[in-house]
C-alpha cells in the first residue's frame, strides 16, 4: 500500500458510507465519475447543505473508492450491509494513512490481546506517540487531537467495529467474508487483512 503524508484532514471528514453507495451504484451503472461529479454539481445527489460540502464529499469519496480494486465492487454488489461498510472502511484506511496506522497499531493488538475495550486513553497515547515520531504532528493542537479522535471513534461506530455508548467503546469483531478475505491476500492488502482479523 501506498503510504502518504499524515494528515489531520479526517477532521472534517465522515464516514460517508451511504455516499460511498451512491457512487459504487453509479460506476456500476456506466456512469463515469466526472460525469457522477456533474450530477454531484447541479443535482445535489448527495443531499448536502451547500455546494461546498457537496464538492468536498464528492471529493473524498471519489478518493476513497477510486483507490480500491476493481475486483472488490463483485463482492460488493453482492454483500451485506455489513461487509459493505468494512469495505469502506477499509478504503479510508487506504486513504488515510495516519488511521490505518492507528487501526493497525491500536485496534489490531486488541483484538490480538482479546481486549475488549478501546478506551479514550488508548487513542491519546497512540497520538502522543506519533506526537513525539513525526514533526507535522508534533505541531497539532489538543483541539485537533481531540476532534480526530471523535472521527476515528465515528468511523468505527458506524462501520459496525465498536458500539455506540459514550466514552469508553466496547469492540465488536468483525466478520470477514470469505470472498473479501481472499481479496485482499490477492491484491497486497495484507496488512488490511491483519487488521480486520486480528492477527500478527
Amino acid at each position: 500500500m501506498h503510504r502518504k503524508e499524515y494528515s489531520a484532514g479526517a477532521v472534517k471528514l465522515s464516514f460517508w458510507f451511504a455516499e460511498f453507495n451512491k457512487i459504487v451504484e453509479l460506476l456500476c451503472d456506466e456512469i463515469n465519475m466526472e460525469e457522477i461529479k456533474v450530477l454531484t454539481e447541479n443535482e445535489n445527489i448527495f443531499s448536502a447543505a451547500t455546494s461546498a460540502r457537496s464538492k468536498q464529499i464528492f471529493s473524498t469519496v471519489s478518493m476513497r473508492v477510486s483507490s480500491l480494486p476493481d475486483s472488490i465492487f463483485e463482492i460488493y454488489h453482492k454483500a451485506t450491509i455489513e461487509t459493505k461498510k468494512i469495505i469502506n472502511l477499509i478504503s479510508i484506511m487506504i486513504t488515510d494513512t495516519l488511521f490505518f496506522d492507528f487501526m493497525y497499531e491500536i485496534y489490531r493488538e486488541k483484538l490480538i490481546l482479546g481486549d475488549t475495550v478501546l478506551a479514550d486513553m488508548d487513542i491519546r497515547v497512540f497520538f502522543h506517540d506519533k506526537q513525539r515520531e513525526s514533526e507535522k504532528v508534533a505541531k497539532w493542537t489538543d483541539d485537533t487531537l481531540n476532534r480526530l479522535q471523535k472521527s476515528y471513534k465515528s468511523w468505527l461506530s458506524e462501520a459496525g467495529l465498536l458500539d455506540h455508548s459514550i466514552g469508553d467503546r466496547k469492540i465488536i469483531r468483525p466478520i470477514i467474508d470469505l470472498s473479501l478475505e481472499l481479496l485482499l491476500e490477492n491484491n497486497n492488502m495484507i496488512p488490511i487483512l491483519k487488521v480486520l482479523s486480528g492477527t500478527r
